[in-house]
This record gives C-alpha cells, sequence and structure tokens, in this order.
C-alpha cells in the first residue's frame, strides 16, 4: 500500500507542475459547461420540460456530468506509451509493484490533482449552469458510491487502452478515437434518455455509460429504488470484466517488453 501512496503522490506533485493545463482544463470545462446549457435551452426552446425531463433537471445534469467527467477522466493521456517507447518500462518491472499497480496509482494521483480545479470551477459552473440537491437521501448516498464506480471504470479503461503501446507505439489515433467515442456513449454531452433507441442500447451495452450517465442519473433521480442498486450493480460487474481483462491483457504485453532507447 505504501508504495502504491509513493505512486500517486509522485504523480500528484508532477501534475501540480503543469499550471497550463490547470488553467486550459478551467477554461475548456467552464466553456463546455455555458455551450450545453445554451444548446439545451435552445432544444427546449421554452418548454418547461420534454419528454418528461424538465429543462432544470437538464442543464444541472450538463453541469454535474461535465464535473464529474473532468474528475473521473483526468486531462492527462496515459504514460505508458512514452515509456514503452523509451524503454522505461523495463525499470518499472523491477519496482516492487506491478506495472498495471504503477499506472493506476499515478493516474489516481493525477485525478486528485483535478480537486482543486474543481473546487475553483465550482461556483463559476453554477453560476453558468445550474446546480440542485441529491434527488432523495437514497441518492444522495449512492451518489459517492457512483463516483468510486466511475472512477474505477474510467482509469481501467484507460489502462487497457495505455496497453495497446506494447503492440503499436503509435497510439494517438486510437487515443483519438477512443477519446470521442467514450464521451459521447458516457452520455457526458447528450443523457442516454435523450439518444434514439438503437444508440442507447448500444451505450448501455458499453461501459463508458457508468462513467458519467450513472451517477448523474442516480444524483438527479432518473435512478430510483432498486434501479439505483441495478445502476451500481452494473458499474461492479463492468470493474471485474475490466480488471480481469487488463490482467489478461498485461500477462500478454509483458511477453512484448521491449527495451527501446536508453
Amino acid at each position: 500500500m505504501k508504495a502504491h501512496l509513493a505512486c500517486a503522490r509522485m504523480e500528484f506533485r508532477v501534475a501540480l507542475t503543469y499550471r497550463s493545463s490547470y488553467l486550459s482544463t478551467f477554461v475548456m470545462m467552464l466553456l463546455q459547461i455555458y455551450l450545453l446549457t445554451v444548446v439545451w435551452s435552445a432544444f427546449y426552446d421554452g418548454r418547461e420540460e420534454m419528454d418528461g425531463i424538465p429543462l432544470a433537471t437538464m442543464t444541472a445534469y450538463a453541469t454535474l456530468s461535465t464535473l464529474q467527467y473532468t474528475l473521473v477522466n483526468p486531462w492527462r493521456s496515459s504514460p505508458i506509451e512514452q515509456r514503452v517507447r523509451e524503454g522505461k518500462v523495463a525499470v518499472d518491472l523491477l519496482r516492487p509493484i506491478g506495472f498495471p499497480g504503477q499506472m493506476l496509482s499515478g493516474q489516481v494521483g493525477w485525478v486528485f490533482a483535478s480537486v482543486p480545479v474543481l473546487l475553483v470551477a465550482l461556483p463559476f459552473a453554477l453560476l453558468i449552469g445550474a446546480g440542485s440537491a441529491p434527488a432523495s437521501v437514497a441518492a444522495g448516498f449512492a451518489y459517492p458510491l457512483a463516483l468510486l464506480g466511475a472512477l474505477l471504470v474510467s482509469q481501467l479503461l484507460g489502462l487497457l487502452l495505455g496497453m495497446v503501446a506494447f503492440w503499436t507505439l503509435e497510439v494517438s489515433g486510437a487515443l483519438m478515437a477512443y477519446r470521442f467515442v467514450a464521451q459521447f456513449f458516457s452520455g457526458a454531452l447528450v443523457p442516454l434518455w435523450f439518444m434514439p433507441g438503437p444508440v442507447r442500447a448500444a451505450a448501455q451495452w458499453l461501459p463508458f455509460q457508468a462513467t458519467a450517465y450513472t451517477p448523474a442519473a442516480i444524483y438527479l433521480g432518473q435512478a430510483e429504488g432498486t434501479g439505483i442498486l441495478a445502476a451500481l450493480g452494473v458499474q461492479c460487474a463492468w470493474v471485474v470484466v475490466l480488471g480481469a481483462l487488463a490482467a489478461l491483457v498485461w500477462s500478454r504485453a509483458r511477453q512484448r517488453v521491449l527495451s527501446q532507447g536508453g
């Protein structure tokens, strides 16, 4: 545990040195909240609600999903590509904890480094977007669990994407495609309840919705009672599946480790 905390602490300090990234993240996050609020207000066109969803709920969803997506999907790309390219992964293998554990701990450090950004941005986000209290006591207690599940799913997906570098050193194309697919099917831009039937069905079968839509839907009362338990259960199932898949991919990837340069 101490070794994992050390990795997280090291990456946390590294993240704090990138002040320009902090500023750009702050600006882009607020800009996205503003644009989504404007678009959804125009979409409702003066109507109080649409398909049973009030405009206030929709703007609160846009604000909340953007804030939490910034938290669980930190702005840094996976460092695995660079470490494989430079041969540093050979050194990583000599450390007292496994390589996937090092990468996940480092990503957790970056997640905690994004917390100050969110705290500073929160008043501005609520000013240009909308806020809302939890829909119920159950939603208030379930939301932190859903947010934790979103974090675990997101980090495991990032680890799997990063390990593609063991088969091809150039992963920028895959990263661009992943970011587009992940943000759309997560519900960070359009909630699943407004997606067309076939698209919504596809989103429900993919793990991305667990990273944005599930926590926000629980918080805003779009999942209630047994629906909350079902949503949390789906998150847990994806954590198990993605964890097992990451272990399998790593068992194959470590056989392909090459020291390149240095």
